[in-house]
């Protein structure tokens, strides 16, 4: 799989999913101007994939949002096994705290396999935290807030809609969406 891959197929998710179904109803605005950086690793073991969450956790905070407003870090062998994906959660959050980036920076995720806790697998509403590849999405604080503040409602209703939103759709209809032409 080469990085054009992983990129072409992330691009596809977020243009189809996360904006086509408005499931990130600040997602639009900060992708038409070009302002996410999707980042491909290639680390061979979480030491290294650490590392350059270190990088990009610096490279976000000290960059202009103008340039950059958020960046996903995708990384599409380290994490097969959504449990271990969501385990190691525990230490980007520890990351961010080292960072001192508490309420600077927050990480979202995202798995091919994402699983909400006490929800069985096939239920749609997994799809909202679905991506074809294991993600760490870097959002900037202040960006959220501010998207949040001006129409896009607060993040509960968010969910809630986008669940409706997936739920009215159904599998097939999210797999007819999500296939290439």
């Amino acid at each position: 799989m080469t990085d054009e891959q992983v990129l072409a197929d992330t691009r596809h998710w977020i243009e189809k999913a996360v904006i086509g179904l408005n499931l990130c109803p600040f997602a639009r605005s900060v992708y038409v101007k070009n302002q996410v950086r999707i980042v491909v690793s290639h680390a061979r073991h979480l030491d290294a994939f650490l590392d350059e969450l270190d990088h990009e956790l610096d490279l976000l905070v000290n960059t202009p949002a103008e340039e950059i407003d958020t960046t996903l870090l995708v990384h599409p062998t380290l994490f097969p096994d959504f449990v271990v994906f969501n385990d190691f959660m525990n230490v980007v959050d520890d990351v961010v705290l080292e960072h001192e980036l508490e309420g600077i920076v927050q990480v979202a995720s995202f798995h091919p396999q994402f699983q909400f806790e006490g929800v069985p697998p096939d239920d749609i509403s997994n799809a909202t935290n679905r991506a074809p590849y294991p993600t760490l999405h870097l959002l900037r604080e202040e960006s959220v807030e501010r998207a949040v503040a001006s129409d896009a409602g607060d993040a509960e209703a968010i969910v809630e809609r986008n669940i409706a939103t997936l739920r009215e759709l159904g599998a097939a209809g999210l797999q007819a969406l999500l296939s290439k032409p």
